[in-house]
Formats: structure tokens, sequence, C-alpha cells
């Protein structure tokens, strides 16, 4: 049977995936953003054109801290299942501005939570990071380990976000399943992220600054991977944590020189201090994604930088004028 969904962070990049597929489904979706210049506005705009052809998506443009505005959505619609992707996502920026992560990602969060008991909605999914393993777990990081050493503002409130799920969980009862999403890559991506930075800058011939030598190690998961199994955590579950990532990690270098390959070009390499935000690997251990949602990660790095570089072409009149941060 078709369903609406609610998805917070519509424009963003995970939610743009995910909402592609539900509506693909045939769902329809009722989407909501601040479209906030967090990173450049222009690429959320991009995003939401693409959503908006489809007559079963209805965008608003709300902040998720503001609990009035977010009230009037929730009284006007009934929804299967909220999908709450809307949050400040970045360590390092995250060291400039703490309130405006704390306002969106706890604040946003609880208002959600509050909204889903109010109006009686039982099913809740919501993204976690892979921040949270922090630099002392071992690797693979298990669900178990323990995530109470937050590296940065960003990481403590993505905590905080967890915490109050799993309060609202045991009091109310609510079915909260919450993901931790390990580096997203793939087309639309945000122009701030490694990945999509080291294809802009390869390909326009531009100074690739890579902190530190290019040995640390992530596990680089590509965002329809991400989508389906954000869209499977929505069966009924109680309250759980579940890894979403493709297993495996590569290094830094590693992957810009497949983007080098993809690109057809050489990387002019410019090396910067290591941040302090920054860990120095991440890998997820998948079994409970697999055991608990059947999900299985299918695009590896090579063929997702691949799709990501011809995303890059195709559209890359515009992209290619976006603001890649520093």
């Amino acid at each position: 049977a078709m369903s609406n969904y609610l998805v917070t962070g519509a424009a963003g990049f995970v939610a743009y995936w995910v909402t592609s597929q539900l509506l693909e489904q045939g769902h329809s979706v009722v989407g909501i953003d601040n479209l906030n210049n967090a990173y450049d506005p222009r690429i959320k705009q991009w995003r939401l054109k693409q959503l908006e052809s489809d007559k079963q998506f209805q965008f608003i443009q709300a902040d998720l801290s503001e609990a009035e505005t977010l009230k009037f959505i929730f009284q006007e619609n009934e929804f299967k299942a909220v999908i709450h992707l809307g949050a400040r996502a970045g360590a390092r920026q995250s060291t400039i501005n703490p309130q405006f992560y704390v306002d969106s990602n706890v604040t946003g969060t609880l208002n959600v939570l509050d909204y889903c008991l109010q109006y009686d909605i039982r099913k809740m999914v919501m993204a976690s990071t892979s921040s949270l393993y922090g630099s002392n777990n071992p690797l693979p990081f298990n669900e178990e380990a323990n995530t109470d050493q937050p590296l940065s503002p960003y990481t403590a409130t993505k905590k905080a976000a967890e915490s109050l799920a799993h309060a609202y969980h045991h009091l109310y009862g609510i079915d909260i399943t919450i993901l931790r999403y390990f580096t997203v890559y793939g087309p639309a991506g945000r122009p701030n992220m490694s990945l999509f930075r080291f294809i802009h800058w390869v390909r326009e011939g531009l100074p690739v600054i890579l902190h530190g030598d290019g040995s640390q190690s992530r596990d680089f998961t590509y965002a329809t991977d991400i989508a389906r199994g954000t869209i499977a955590a929505l069966k009924p579950q109680g309250c759980n944590v579940i890894n979403l990532g493709s297993g495996t990690r590569n290094t830094l270098a590693e992957a810009l020189k497949i983007i080098e390959k993809c690109v057809k070009n050489s990387a002019i390499i410019y090396h910067e201090p290591l941040q302090r935000t920054d860990v120095a690997s991440t890998q997820a251990d998948i079994g409970k994604a697999r055991e608990l949602l059947g999900w299985e990660p299918s695009e590896f790095l090579d063929d997702g930088i691949q799709k990501t570089v011809d995303w890059y072409e195709q559209n890359r009149n515009w992209v290619s004028s976006l603001n890649f941060g520093q």
C-alpha cells in the first residue's frame, strides 16, 4: 500500500536520494528543509527541482528548531512514518558555530520526536554518524562500541539526538531506528565533502588540499545504497542502532588515485595539517544491517566514483561554480 512520509532535511544529500526512491516506489512525500547556507544552497535548489517534478512530492520551507511551524505540518498531514535526516553536518564547521548545531540537531530532533508523540506516529528513522566512534574503538566499528567521547560539537549533538531517541522509545514506545552513516558520497553530494571537492579540483586543474599525508582511511558509502538501507529501516524493530557502510575502507590517497583515473587528469596536491576533529580511520561492521534489514551495499568505490564523475561532467556548467569550501 502507498503511504505518506515526512522527510526532514529534504533538500539535503541523503534525503534527496531517499525521497527519490520513495517517489519511484509510488509513495507520497512531504519534505521540509530550512535551506540554510551551511554549504552552497545552489545544489540544494537543484536537488529540490528534481524532486518537485514529481507531483507526489510537496516541499515546505521550515526550520526544525521552530516548533510552531512544525506543528502545523503535523496537523495538516497524516504520516505513516518520519524519516529524520535534517541536521547540520560537518565536524570541522561545528567548532566555529556550535550553537547552530545544538539548535538543529538537538532542539530540532526533540521537536520532531515530540510531534511524533503528539500525532501518534509510531515509526521514525533517523540519521546518525560514524564519527561517534571517535578514535579509541577497534575496527571495524560495532554498534556496541563506546560512543561517549565525541571529538567535535557536531558529534556531541548527534550523540544527544540518539540519546533523546532512546528516551522517547523507553517512555512512549515509539519505534525508532537510528542509522549511523559512514562517509556518504555520490552524485549531487555535499560540495564541502572530500570526494566531491577532489573531483572538482582534479577536473578543473586546481590545487587539491589534502589534510595530512592522505593515509587516513574512510568507509566510503555510495548514496543510493545509503538510501536503500534507510528505506529498509522503516520496518518495525523497537529501538535500534544500525551501521550503514560499505564494510570496507580506503585511504584518501587511494580515493584520489581513482578520481585521477576517472577524470583523466593528475592532481596537484597541497598538504595541510591534520584537523583535530578528524579520526584516523572508519570502517563499519555491517553484520547488523545484513541481519535486521536484509541490506547489503552494492556499489564499490571505483564504480561509485565513476558515476559521481559522470554526474559532475553532465552538470559541470553549474556545478563547477559552486563553493567547495576551504
